[in-house]
C-alpha cells in the first residue's frame, strides 16, 4: 500500500515539502493552526513567494481545476493522525527573544498535539532545525504521549533549502541525512525518497545527534566564509585592495572555492543569523562553548557591515549628516528570488539612514509589502525608477537580476546625482562609469 504523508507547519519550510512531496506522487495533508493561511493554500496560493511553489500548488491541491488532488490541507490533528503514515514535523524555530538560544516551542506543541492522537504505528521525522539533544528528548515525549507505545518512532531528517531554490532543492536535493533508530525508519524514508536517490542523490544515515548538527554546522561554515571575505573587504579598504579581485584569486584553489566569497553588507533572513546564535548557546550548555567562540566574531562582523555601509554612503555624500539628502535603496528583501525581510541587511541599512535624518525610498521587486509592514515610515516605490528619481545617491543591498540589468542611462536622467553604492559587488562598475557614475563598492576604495 502507497505510503501517506502528512505536513505539521505550512510556512516556507512547510508548504515546500508538502507541495513537492505530492509531486513526488505520494498522497499528502498538511496542517496548520493558522486559518489564514489554509485558507489560501487551499485556493493554491502560497503563503510567502518561491519561485515554482505557486504552479505546482496549483498542479496538486484538491478542488483545483485539472490538478491531481493529491494535496489537501487541515486544522485537525485527530485527522493528520488517522491519515499519515509517516509526519514531517517542518514548524519554525525561532531565536528567543533576548537571547541566542532557539525557541523550541512550537516545535514541542506539535509533538505533544500529534503523538497523542497516534494509535497505530507511524514515523514522526523532524525537519525543524533544533539544538542537538532535541531529537532525544522529542522521543521520550513520542513513546510517553503515542498510544501506539513503541511503534510510533521519531527520526531526523534536516532541511537544507536555499531560499529561491527551496522546490529544486526539495524535488533535487545535493544530500538526504536522516537520523535513525531503526532498520524500518530506514526504511521508510527511502522509500519517500526513492527518486531522488534514483536520481543520485547521496542518502546519509546517522544517529539523532550527528543529522541534528548537520544543519548548523553547514550554516556556521557558510556564515564563517562569508564574514571572511567581509572581514577581507574591511582590509582592502584599509590597505587600498580590490576585494572582488582577492575573492577571484582565492578562489580558484579547490579547497576554498568561489561560492560565498562576494563581499558586501552580509546575510540575513530567518535561518543563518539565528542558527548560528542558537549554535553557539546550545554549545555553551553542553560545556562546548570555547570550540564555537569564533562565531561570535563571525556574527560581528556580519553585523558591522551594515554600519560600514552606512559609512561608505555618508562619505560618498561628503562625509556630513543625512539631513536633506535623498536616498534610494534598491532592495528590501535578505536575497533575491524571496519576500522575505527577517533580519535583512538592506532594510536595517535603509533604515539606519532614514533614523538619521536621510529621505529614503525603497524598491523590491517581491519584498514590498513585507518591507512596508516592518519599516512604515521609510517610503516606497513601485519602480526602480521611481525610487531613484531625484536621488543624491542609490544603494544596491539585494542583488535581483532586474538590478543587474538595468540601465544606467536611463537612470541616470532621473536622479540628481549619479552616484552609485554597490553594497552586493553584484554590478559592472565599467557599464555604470560609461554612463556617467561614479561608482563605488565595499572592499573596493580604488576599482
Amino acid at each position: 500500500m502507497a505510503l501517506k504523508i502528512t505536513v505539521i507547519g505550512t510556512g516556507y519550510l512547510g508548504a515546500t515539502h508538502a507541495a513537492a512531496m505530492a509531486e513526488l506522487g505520494f498522497e499528502v495533508l498538511a496542517l496548520d493552526v493558522v486559518e489564514e493561511k489554509i485558507d489560501l493554500l487551499r485556493r493554491a496560493q502560497a503563503p510567502m513567494y518561491e519561485p515554482g511553489l505557486e504552479e505546482l500548488l496549483r498542479k496538486h491541491v484538491v478542488g483545483i481545476e485539472g490538478s491531481t488532488g493529491r494535496l489537501r490541507f487541515t486544522m485537525d490533528w485527530a485527522e493528520v493522525a488517522a491519515f499519515g503514515d509517516i509526519h514531517f514535523v517542518c514548524v519554525n524555530t525561532p531565536q528567543k527573544h533576548g537571547e541566542y538560544a532557539s525557541d523550541m516551542s512550537y516545535v514541542d506543541a506539535a509533538i505533544e498535539s500529534l503523538a497523542p492522537h497516534l494509535t497505530a504505528p507511524a514515523l514522526v521525522v523532524g525537519k525543524s532545525t533544533v539544538p542537538v539533544g532535541s531529537a532525544d528528548r522529542l522521543a521520550r515525549t513520542i513513546s510517553g504521549l503515542a498510544p501506539a507505545g513503541a511503534d510510533a518512532e521519531l527520526a531526523w531528517n534536516p532541511e537544507f533549502l536555499r531560499e529561491g531554490f527551496a522546490v529544486q532543492d526539495t524535488l533535487h536535493p545535493d544530500r538526504i541525512v536522516v537520523g535513525v533508530r531503526s532498520e524500518r525508519a530506514e526504511k521508510l524514508l527511502r522509500e519517500v525518497y526513492a527518486t531522488p536517490i534514483g536520481e543520485g542523490t547521496p542518502f546519509v544515515v546517522t544517529d539523532f545527534p550527528t543529522a541534528e548538527l548537520v544543519k548548523t554546522s553547514a550554516n556556521s561554515f557558510l556564515a564563517t566564509k562569508i564574514s571572511f571575505i567581509n572581514a577581507m573587504a574591511e582590509v582592502c579598504e584599509a590597505a587600498d585592495g580590490d576585494v572582488a579581485m582577492l575573492a577571484e584569486a582565492i578562489g580558484y584553489d579547490d579547497r576554498i572555492g568561489r561560492k560565498f566569497l562576494r563581499a558586501g553588507i552580509g546575510f540575513g533572513g530567518g535561518c543563518l543569523p539565528k542558527d548560528i546564535r542558537a549554535f553557539m548557546a546550545r554549545a555553551g550548555e553542553l560545556g562546548a562553548d570555547q570550540a564555537l567562540t569564533f562565531l561570535r566574531e563571525i556574527d560581528s562582523i556580519n553585523m558591522r557591515q551594515r554600519g560600514q555601509m552606512v559609512e561608505l554612503a555618508r562619505q560618498a555624500l561628503g562625509g556630513g549628516p543625512f539631513l536633506g539628502k535623498r536616498v534610494a535603496v534598491l532592495g528590501a528583501t535578505f536575497k533575491p528570488d524571496s519576500d522575505d525581510v527577517r533580519d535583512s541587511p538592506a532594510l536595517n541599512v535603509a533604515g539606519q539612514i532614514h533614523l538619521q535624518g536621510g529621505q529614503v525610498t525603497v524598491y523590491d521587486p517581491k519584498g514590498m509589502a513585507n518591507a512596508r509592514r516592518l519599516f512604515p515610515t521609510l517610503a516606497y516605490a513601485d519602480t526602480a525608477l521611481e525610487a531613484v528619481r531625484g536621488a543624491d545617491a542609490v544603494l544596491h543591498l539585494t542583488e535581483w537580476r532586474e538590478f543587474r540589468e538595468l540601465d544606467p542611462a536611463a537612470l541616470g536622467k532621473a536622479v540628481a546625482h549619479r552616484l552609485v553604492l554597490d553594497g552586493r559587488n553584484a554590478l559592472d562598475p565599467e557599464v555604470w562609469r560609461r554612463a556617467g557614475w561614479t561608482y563605488r563598492a565595499m572592499g573596493r576604495p580604488t576599482a
